[in-house]
This record gives structure tokens, sequence and C-alpha cells, in this order.
């Protein structure tokens, strides 16, 4: 049976212990944790480190697994349905999660529509206009991602000098 990325919906404050536990019982997950500057007096910077997502951890389970992880986990309460079922990730989503992370630090979250039909896309800067709906114009100094999925959009400053070539990766085009 196939492995799909699911969205486990955990207690307040539990993201890192229930990624801890599965990790332990070798569970694929993934937990995306933000640096965010907490403080930047005296010329030096402090980080803090919190998970992106409040309450929800990813799992790359079967189906199968579902009904045992949910059993042998104390702090996570359910699986993130829509339409009535659990909602499927797409690898490229997680990947690109993974490769926005390690790019942008002080990352915040929109809220934004629901399409699992649509691709993720990155654009980085204006004067970008494109009619497809998973298309974000913004200016010069904010990078958003959508995740059609998770009906949201990860938002990070970033300075000029991370707007000079245009990459492909994780099959997917990002205009820099």
């Amino acid at each position: 049976m196939q492995k799909n990325w699911y969205a486990v919906y955990t207690k307040l404050k539990c993201e890192k212990k229930v990624s801890a536990s599965l990790t332990k019982k070798k569970i694929e997950n993934y937990c995306p944790l933000n640096r965010k500057i907490h403080d930047e007096s005296m010329k030096k910077k402090k980080y803090v480190v919190e998970p992106l997502f409040a309450s929800y951890v990813f799992v790359r389970i079967t189906e199968n697994e579902m009904m045992f992880l949910k059993q042998q986990t104390s702090d996570i309460i359910n699986f993130v349905y829509w339409l009535g079922r659990p909602v499927i990730i797409k690898d490229v989503e997680i990947e690109n999660i993974q490769e926005f992370l390690n790019t942008y630090t002080n990352i915040y979250l929109e809220k934004t529509e629901v399409n699992l039909n649509k691709m993720v896309r990155i654009i980085n800067r204006t004067p970008i206009i494109e009619t497809s709906d998973n298309v974000i114009v913004m200016n010069s100094t904010i990078v958003k991602m959508t995740l059609p999925t998770l009906g949201c959009i990860i938002c990070a400053s970033a300075n000029s000098a991370e707007f000079e070539l245009e990459e492909t990766y994780y099959g997917l085009r990002s205009i820099v």
C-alpha cells in the first residue's frame, strides 16, 4: 500500500513532543520549525525556533496505519479532514515547505482557499502579473508560496540579493 503525507492535529504546544515520539516509533514525520528573530539588541540576533503550523505535524503513513497511530500517540487529537476524508498532502508541498524553511526566517502564514487541483507556485517579486489563481503578486521584499492542499500561503521577508536568478527545483518553476 502506498504511503502518503497526512496532517495530524495535536494538543496545544505538543508538536515537537509528537514529532519526537513518532521518530522514536520509526514513523516518518515532519514538524516544520520556523526560526524567528527574538532579539536584535547589541548587534546579535537571537533566534527562537517554534513550529510553523500550530498544532500540526505531518506524517507519512499508509491508510492502514492511521488507526494505529491515533491509538498509540496520546497527544494526537485527530487527522485533519476535508470533505469527510483525511487530507492527503502532496509530496511536492512538503518538499517545498522544507526548501522554504531552509531559505528564509521569520516566516508567517496567511489563510487562503483550499484547492487540491492547483500546483505550488513561488513568485518572488513584481512586476509579475499572471492570470492563474495560484500565482501571488508581491513587492520586492516579500516572498510567498501557496500551499493549495493546506489552504495557506507561507510568507517571508527577503532581501534584494535573493532576487537574481530564475531557478527550477522540485519540478516547479520559481520566478526570482
